[in-house]
């Protein structure tokens, strides 16, 4: 399959993350030394995407934790684990919503805390921890291919007509987003890779238009047949193209139920897509369901500075990057990050294990079992 794009850059020691923030105009890595690098990364989303996040947060402590066992800063195995847990600690408060980053905070805690239990020293506990976030990194890029499979064989097997399927997709979940390769963006890369897409839609994804400078960037790069429209003119789109047939998105957290935090906007998608009759499609590792909220009722959701909204960033004509302002001063701002779409409005949540549908007659998933 064709080389996709790289966000993160990783050999033990060493660690740079591609600033997204720069793309499409400006293509730079910067070095990820220290945790407080990889909160800050994630935080003004340099880094972003629910998987991607997850595998900074840990390898940022990967380099940072090596660097300071080879420079002799740990004396003892109880400051080895008190450096870690509260690292881990300090990473969560990046971005609440994405569960990965718990999910993978929670597994390096227990490791340390397991291996601590009888290591003899700090360079036992670093070592299981480095190698740990490493084999984060490898799994969500095969977990990615795994939700590519799964998600194109079931649009194919569920499409109207498999032989002319077009899908819109909202945000950014490509290589971007991830580890490599990407969830929803993974399945339409599967689809073209098959000769079974017609055409690749993506929303501009306002306010921070991760479709217009993320994802439509690695459709152009791949040579995937696509193009972009804004948010608002998706209902539009699906009552003139039939081909449409499908929108896929990604999850910052699904809840057990089926219910799922994604960007904003998802929610709206999700409703046109119900009232025009197409698949309607999550796709997530399932390191982003969440069993312990019953439902999205109890999902925080994160929000974002007022200046995201109301201003934008791009090329002048001579070539150099500017912020300007778009809003009238002294309007009042609301930006969550997230949006929660109901169950109900779901058809199937892909994820590296296969895909997730709701029984008969039910409006709800039973993720619980899926994953058992």
């Amino acid at each position: 399959m064709s080389r996709t794009l790289e966000a993160i850059q990783y050999t033990r020691g060493n660690l740079r993350i591609l600033n997204q923030l720069a793309l499409p105009h400006e293509t730079i890595f910067e070095p990820v030394v220290n945790v407080q690098n990889g909160h800050a990364a994630i935080k003004t989303m340099k880094t972003r995407g629910a998987p991607a996040i997850a595998i900074v947060a840990a390898l940022s402590l990967a380099v940072d934790a090596y660097a300071r066992l080879n420079n002799g800063e740990f004396a003892t195995v109880d400051q080895t684990v008190q450096f870690i847990l509260t690292s881990l600690d300090y990473l969560k408060t990046s971005r609440p919503t994405a569960v990965n980053l718990f999910d993978a905070a929670a597994k390096l805690a227990a490791l340390t805390n397991k291996v601590a239990g009888q290591a003899k020293e700090p360079a036992q506990v670093v070592n299981a921890v480095v190698e740990a976030a490493e084999k984060m990194l490898v799994d969500d890029v095969q977990d990615n291919k795994n939700i590519g499979k799964y998600g194109a064989e079931y649009i194919v097997n569920n499409a109207r007509d498999s032989t002319n399927i077009s899908v819109l997709t909202h945000c950014n979940t490509g290589s971007l987003a991830t580890a490599g390769w990407g969830t929803a963006l993974g399945i339409i890369r599967d689809l073209h890779h098959n000769k079974q897409l017609k055409h690749a839609f993506c929303t501009e994804t306002r306010p921070y238009n991760q479709g217009s400078r993320l994802t439509a960037y690695e459709l152009v790069y791949e040579a995937i047949p696509s193009t972009l429209i804004c948010d608002s003119m998706a209902s539009a789109l699906l009552r003139l193209n039939p081909s449409v047939q499908a929108i896929i998105v990604g999850a910052d957290r699904v809840a057990a139920n089926g219910d799922t935090a994604n960007k904003i906007g998802t929610y709206q998608l999700a409703i046109t897509a119900k009232h025009h009759g197409i698949l309607f499609i999550v796709a997530a590792p399932s390191t982003s369901i969440d069993l312990s909220m019953r439902s999205g009722n109890e999902i925080v959701i994160e929000e974002r500075p007022a200046n995201e909204l109301v201003t934008t960033t791009g090329l002048l004509e001579n070539n150099q990057s500017a912020t300007i302002r778009t809003a009238a001063q002294g309007i009042n701002v609301w930006n969550p990050s997230f949006d929660v779409t109901p169950s109900e409005l779901v058809s199937a949540i892909v994820t590296e294990k296969g895909v997730a549908i709701k029984q008969p007659g039910q409006s709800e998933f039973d993720l619980k079992a899926f994953l058992s």
